[in-house]
């Protein structure tokens, strides 16, 4: 495996760097595409979250690569992202941002060139202050025009856009700057903004108006770490300012709680589901941090779960919001979707045992009518009446997520046989649970 690993390394023009663990670090091939609008960046991108791949929190700086198939890219996974620790000590002769040459021996264009044979997008780190977080070349004031036309050069599709070593002056100035100097190259660059993080995440010190104007996707919080006590301190934050957030939110502009750590150490099943299902109705972008090489099936089959990639690629782009927090320890969450549809998450705080927790899609707010019910995870479906009280079985700290088709709207044909009125038709299609989920 690991001569294979290395071959498809170089045909990148990556130079494996051996470590303590020999090789690190899985890059994806993955196999189709996503499509792009406009919107208030004018860079045209990100209209639906981004999905994809990220070195940081299951590699940090231990970089290597290997390219795995395996229908990611299918799925939406397109954007390859390499984190912090990329870059030479020294900028070339020019003032220009270089590649470390034992890892990048062909250089970045050779890579961009590589993925974007095979469909992919190439993402880079920066760092607006002098130095980046893993102590390397930073991105400051003077220098953000001549590295963002670098990374244009290089044929990089997206640029995270760290805020280590600066101030606030400096990032007040620095990410609207950047948002600038990326558009000015002419070439399609997604831009994805630390500052909220830097600043608490609320206003005032946020302005999410001007981030929804100068950024594609903005990191509101602290990095999350492989633990389950990480992703739920981010859940509790995420919707305990739901209120400010939500609205900062919409096509081309997301609010990112960080990287999926399925498959890694630090999360169960349910936990993976719970993730999964929560960051969907967030809206958020999907970015895997794991190694695809050792993935388990049952990680895999929740990261490649196409509903929940299709609740969070709908194209309507409205974050959900937690709508009850029980003193029971369930907490039910709803997002609106394209049609009319919607998807409800009923999440378990608890620790002890499943809890069956009971409830109507009336006591849910939901309208008069029949609903079609697809559940995520199980791949079950069922009808129920809005008025029809329901249990569902929640494992501790695990999610049931539901696909909730809209009602079956009356149509304008009417039915006669014979000359008489035989009642009306109704006209469901396009309030169905989509076929290719069925």
């Amino acid at each position: 495996m690991v001569t294979e690993v290395r071959q498809e390394a170089a045909k990148a023009g990556v130079q494996p760097v051996p470590g303590p663990t020999g090789m690190h670090l899985a890059m994806l091939l993955f196999t189709s595409a996503v499509s792009v609008g406009t919107f208030a960046l004018d860079n045209g991108l990100m209209r639906t979250p981004p999905m994809g791949w990220l070195a940081w929190e299951r590699f940090r700086c231990d970089i290597d690569y290997r390219l795995s198939e395996d229908g990611w890219r299918e799925l939406g996974y397109v954007y390859v992202n390499i984190d912090d620790c990329w870059a030479s000590m020294d900028r070339d002769e020019k003032g220009r941002l270089q590649p470390d040459p034992k890892r990048f021996p062909g250089g970045i264009p050779k890579l961009a060139r590589y993925m974007h044979d095979r469909g992919l997008k190439l993402g880079i780190y920066g760092d607006m202050g002098t130095h980046t977080c893993g102590g390397y070349p930073g991105t400051p004031l003077d220098k953000i025009k001549i590295d963002a036309q670098t990374f244009a050069d290089w044929e990089v599709d997206m640029l995270k856009f760290d805020g280590c070593y600066s101030n606030a002056t400096e990032q007040e100035q620095g990410y609207p700057l950047m948002s600038n100097a990326l558009n000015a190259t002419g070439r399609p660059i997604g831009y994805s903004c630390s500052w909220p993080a830097y600043q608490g995440g609320l206003p005032p010190k946020v302005n999410y108006t001007q981030l929804g104007k100068i950024c594609n996707l903005w990191r509101n919080y602290g990095d999350i770490q492989d633990s389950w006590d990480s992703v739920l301190d981010i859940i509790n934050w995420f919707f305990e300012n739901q209120d400010t957030l939500i609205p900062a939110a919409g096509p081309g502009r997301w609010n990112d709680p960080d990287m999926l750590i399925i498959g890694d150490f630090g999360l169960s099943m349910d936990q993976s589901r719970a993730q999964m299902a929560i960051w969907a109705i967030m809206a958020a972008p999907l970015f895997m941090s794991n190694d695809l090489r050792t993935i388990s099936s049952g990680a895999r089959s929740i990261l490649q779960n196409k509903m929940a990639i299709s609740i969070n690629q709908d194209p309507l782009g409205i974050q959900g919001r937690r709508i009850i927090k029980e003193k029971s320890g369930i907490d039910v969450y709803w997002r609106p979707l394209s049609k009319d549809d919607s998807a409800l998450v009923f999440f378990s705080r608890r620790n002890d045992m499943p809890y069956r927790y009971q409830t109507s899609l009336k006591k849910l707010n939901y309208t008069t009518g029949s609903y079609k019910i697809f559940d995520v995870f199980t791949e079950k479906t069922m009808t129920l009446k809005d008025s029809t009280d329901f249990v569902v079985s929640v494992n501790p700290t695990g999610v049931v997520m539901w696909y909730v088709s809209a009602p079956a709207k009356l149509s304008l044909r009417q039915l006669y046989k014979g000359g008489k009125l035989q009642g009306f038709a109704y006209d469901d299609d396009e309030n169905s649970i989509p076929p290719v989920f069925l």
